[in-house]
């Protein structure tokens, strides 16, 4: 059916869907051909899921079929080095991580969870046994994977964990809670981090892959979210769980070795936190060409020209601090504390541009369909997770002074 103007709406509504590749600095203009490669592959799933991701947001619904496209387009290695997985470049998965987060941050935390913290965490510890069984499978989103280290007690403090494993005869009991976990209702598997009984009373950290059936294991769709609504994150309680002895993962002894996992994914958090400011500022200025006040479009008027190079100036910091993550990752040179900055600066410059994007678009700007609303609100969610800006901002401090203030 065609539209026919009436007065007082000349227009049927505005299309803000297209990529504009936003490069004020070439900063990824001279990309290796194999990374431009996978992101593509990863514009492929973002153009397939923009169209429709608005409906399962609102409803709050998880469609695990987007989960399995990615790992059908080979998207969820996450630069981790493995035989038997397709091995992407630091670069190449950051774009992947900033494309898919330009799509949604469902998506986005859908590729941070099966791919960033599940799948490194089999690929660096996991035992041979397991790896054959699981490693490619999760890695071609066949079998859908979590990670589950927070708890309902213990978010920014997960080093005082306290779900607890232990051993009795040739098996191992679980006990414990776990929030925040995406995936872990999936019906796939779990790594969960537990403290195992020691000598000197401290108890060891250990982790351990559990199959989601496995009696006493219940995973809860967390209800009533404001942001991330696309996907589903599990509060898990774990019940007098029992698994075989070979359910530890050797190579995960203590809590450095989660956290190895966490500095790997804390660079994709601000690659994740570019590709939502990016989809904001292509709104704003899409918005802006096709809005018409006044007599003319908002592109006309100096306060919305300064508006979009201050969102240009943010989005363009947080291009420079990602593509030198990259190199520096690339180069064996990366510090925990580096991609620590670049998550504590990047999360704050996408609330920014998300606020002036939201705020340019008036009334329009809280609608779902012109998806600024919709990252504004997942932008929320990455601010937070892998280590809030407070203690983002702890980690930093104390590499700068060389004084720990945790306490």
């Amino acid at each position: 059916m065609s539209f026919t103007p009436i007065p007082g709406q000349r227009v049927e509504g505005y299309d803000l869907t297209d990529r504009l590749d936003t490069d004020f600095y070439a900063v990824f203009r001279d990309i290796p051909n194999a990374d431009r490669e996978a992101w593509d592959r990863a514009k492929t799933f973002a153009d397939e899921v923009i169209p429709v991701i608005d409906d399962y947001w609102d409803r709050g619904e998880y469609n695990l079929d987007f989960a399995r496209r990615i790992g059908e387009l080979d998207l969820f290695t996450d630069g981790i080095d493995h035989e038997g997985i397709t091995h992407l470049s630091p670069l190449a998965a950051g774009l992947v991580n900033m494309e898919i987060s330009r799509g949604d941050g469902s998506m986005g935390t859908i590729l941070a969870v099966q791919g960033g913290l599940a799948l490194r965490t089999l690929a660096l510890f996991g035992s041979d046994q397991q790896k054959g069984r699981y490693l490619e499978p999760v890695a071609r989103g066949e079998v859908l994977a979590s990670f589950a280290l927070t708890e309902p007690d213990h978010g920014s403090d997960s080093v005082s964990l306290e779900t607890e494993a232990v051993q009795v005869g040739d098996e191992w009991v679980l006990n414990g809670a776990k929030k925040w976990i995406g995936n872990g209702a999936s019906g796939g598997i779990t790594f969960v981090w537990a403290r195992v009984p020691t000598d000197d009373g401290r108890g060891a950290v250990r982790c351990f892959l559990v199959p989601q059936e496995t009696p006493g294991y219940e995973g809860r769709p967390i209800l009533g979210k404001a942001s991330l609504r696309a996907i589903h994150q599990a509060h898990i309680t774990l019940t007098d769980v029992r698994l075989p002895a070979e359910a530890a993962l050797p190579g995960a002894k203590t809590f450095k070795d989660a956290s190895t996992v966490l500095y790997a994914t804390r660079s994709g958090v601000a690659w994740s936190a570019l590709g939502h400011a990016t989809a904001c500022y292509e709104s704003a200025l899409s918005y802006a060409k096709q809005r018409v006040q006044f007599g003319k479009p908002l592109i006309g008027f100096q306060m919305v020209q300064e508006r979009l190079t201050q969102m240009l100036d943010e989005l363009t910091g947080m291009q420079l601090f990602c593509r030198r993550l990259a190199d520096l990752e690339q180069a064996g040179q990366l510090l925990p504390t580096q991609a620590s900055l670049a998550k504590y600066h990047n999360t704050r410059a996408a609330r920014r541009v998300a606020s002036v994007a939201r705020d340019m678009l008036g009334g329009n700007g809280i609608l779902l369909e012109h998806r600024v609303m919709r990252h504004m609100a997942d932008i929320e969610s990455i601010h937070t997770y892998e280590g809030t800006e407070s203690v983002q901002a702890l980690l930093i401090g104390r590499d700068i002074t060389g004084v720990g203030a945790f306490a």
